[in-house]
């Protein structure tokens, strides 16, 4: 299944419990606009080759910032964000 990225960054959402998931998996704690911008730049900067589509989520998996996205394929939603285990 093909991957495109400019739809994914175009219709990203969030819910109000991603924000503290995001915080506590990454065990960092950043206010939700930055948590945002970090989520965009992740997906900005990943090639499109690293984004791929296993059931009914995308993976967006970044080795320089050692982080997964999980994001919801039918709706955008970003479910949690991992840090890649080495």
């Amino acid at each position: 299944m093909s991957t495109n990225k400019e739809e994914i960054l175009k219709n990203i959402c969030y819910t109000d419990l991603v924000y503290g998931r995001i915080n506590k998996k990454l065990n960092i704690n950043f206010p939700k606009e930055q948590i945002e911008k970090f989520v965009l730049k992740i997906l900005k900067e990943t090639d499109e080759k690293f984004i791929f589509r296993k059931g009914k989520n995308y993976y967006v998996v970044n080795s320089e910032k050692n982080i997964t996205l999980t994001i919801n394929s039918n709706t955008f939603r970003i479910i949690t964000a991992d840090k890649i285990k080495k």
